[in-house]
């Protein structure tokens, strides 16, 4: 067999990578792929509603990884599509926390970031609650607003908008929540705000999914979205105090 250089010399013909290509394929999804991460999606929520039910004050961020693991797979996931990030009270403000060690004290909240894989497909969610089973107002009024901003990002999840063009729009209107609720001064300018958001959602608000957890990752988040692309849609807040972090990521198909 000739080496892959001689036969590239000897031919005309342009040799490329197949990746981009094989990932363009994955980025729309056939009808049956959506419903296999429909499934992946409902097991992570009901894995999530009985992770949240068992939850009480003091309690262990690594019981809750247990919990969530072990509930994920009785409801029929094939394993974790990641290893998920259970972190209570400030833990939450590091980006990717993964010892899950810790004790979550009453009164504060904890954040999971987690997802399972169904028949070679995985989900993606992140939710935070307060282990004592009740917010307290500036807990509240702090899931509110990321919760507001989460649904006017899901409405631009449509054909013609990018998920660079929803980052912009998270950064702007979360810049706007924060000179509401007063974390930022009444009369910061727009700019100011903008960048106050940045430093308050170090991440970006969303990424493609499918196979894997960051799925597709030769394709640009500038390019428009597709009908039957499924997208996560994370805005968060974090650097804060008092345990006042929140993030909250769906899952979302792009529809007609």
């Amino acid at each position: 067999m000739q080496p892959l250089i001689a036969i590239k010399m000897q031919s005309n013909n342009t040799i490329q990578p197949v990746q981009k290509l094989v990932q363009y394929l994955r980025l729309i999804k056939s009808d049956a792929e959506v419903e296999l991460m429909k499934t992946a999606a409902k097991v992570t929520s009901k894995a999530f509603i009985s992770t949240m039910f068992s939850t009480k004050a003091p309690v262990d961020e690594a019981y809750l990884y247990a919990k969530f693991d072990f509930e994920c797979r009785a409801h029929g996931a094939d394993l974790l599509a990641y290893p998920p990030v259970v972190a209570g009270g400030n833990r939450s403000n590091t980006l990717h926390y993964v010892k899950n060690n810790q004790m979550v004290k009453d009164g504060e909240m904890v954040l999971l970031d987690g997802g399972c894989e169904y028949s070679g497909y995985v989900s993606d969610v992140t939710r935070v609650w307060p282990v004592s089973g009740r917010f307290t107002g500036p807990q509240a009024e702090l899931y509110q607003t990321v919760l507001d901003v989460q649904k006017s990002c899901l409405s631009l999840c449509i054909p013609s908008i990018s998920l660079e063009n929803i980052y912009t729009f998270m950064l702007t209107t979360l810049g706007q929540k924060l000179k509401d609720i007063g974390i930022l001064q009444k009369n910061s300018n727009q700019n100011d705000a903008y960048k106050a958001a940045v430093n308050y959602c170090p991440h970006h608000v969303g990424h493609y999914l499918g196979m894997d957890v960051h799925d597709t990752p030769g394709i640009s988040r500038s390019i428009a979205l597709q009908p039957g692309m499924v997208v996560t849609i994370e805005p968060g807040k974090k650097h804060l105090s008092n345990s006042k972090v929140e993030k909250l990521s769906p899952a979302h198909k792009v529809s007609d």
